[in-house]
């Protein structure tokens, strides 16, 4: 699946959630402790993390004992994971032009950045490339259906998409190379006290960019009060799940 992206644009919003983005980032924590029991840690001395963020995934590799890159879109982002000392070089760049070697990794491990590309399948075929012969490519994704209750929640306001969408998993599987692939699907339900608070949390990690385009403006009270009645309910609590899509591609 090949869509239009605005690089720049992309880059420029996580930039601005880059100070606060920990703060927000429970799915990104949750999602880095599946794709590693996915993928495991064994046979591992250099890695790759293609779309670091604030470098969470890096220092983990890093305590691990690993020679760990740490490469993204978003200068923003790599000044945080320069900061916390998470990496040993830091790179900036374009996961679909990635500018290493073949064979230069035993893993390239990329979590919640993928959906960013033009290209799933441009992005893992340049990700297999620079994994050496016997090591793997460990990516994380979210496949359609993601977002349900803030597309239920905006329908009662307007008709106007108000979020990006994902692909299939049998799109997500097919976008693989020719290579030994694994794909596990697990949904992802975080719970906010308000619909205002789970909307935030996308604002908070900069995934409030449309590839379609949006102006930004600030909701009415009425838009507002409309979301909160037609939001889906737990309990109390707003939900806002995710299909969350982990894959391992071993290079022979």
């Amino acid at each position: 699946m090949t869509v239009a992206v605005n690089k720049r644009a992309v880059a420029a919003a996580f930039g601005r959630a880059a100070p606060r983005y920990d703060d927000f980032a429970d799915l990104q924590r949750q999602s880095a402790q599946l794709l590693t029991e996915h993928c495991g840690a064994q046979g591992v001395a250099t890695v790759l993390d293609a779309g670091c963020g604030t470098g969470a995934g890096s220092l983990d590799w890093r305590a691990r004992g690993c020679d760990v890159t740490a490469f993204d879109l978003s200068p923003a982002m790599l000044s945080q994971a320069r900061e916390r000392s998470a990496a040993h070089r830091y790179v900036q760049g374009d996961i679909e032009a990635l500018p290493f070697t073949e064979g230069s990794f035993d893993l390239v491990w990329s979590n919640l950045a993928v959906q960013w590309c033009q290209s799933l399948s441009g992005a893992l075929e340049h990700m297999l490339r620079v994994t050496r012969p016997g090591g793997r490519v460990a990516f994380t994704t979210l496949a359609h259906g993601s977002l349900c209750e803030l597309h239920q929640a905006w329908a009662a306001v307007d008709h106007r998409a108000h979020a990006n969408g994902f692909s299939r998993p049998e799109d997500i599987h097919a976008a693989a190379p020719a290579a030994r692939l694994t794909l596990r699907q697990h949904p992802v339900t975080l719970l906010f006290g308000d619909a205002l608070s789970a909307m935030q949390s996308l604002k908070g990690i900069g995934a409030t960019h449309l590839h379609a385009g949006r102006a930004s403006r600030t909701l009415t009270r009425r838009e507002l009060r409309a979301l909160h009645d037609a939001w889906p309910r737990q309990g109390e609590r707003f939900p806002l799940t995710y299909q969350l899509i982990s894959g391992v591609i071993e290079r022979d």
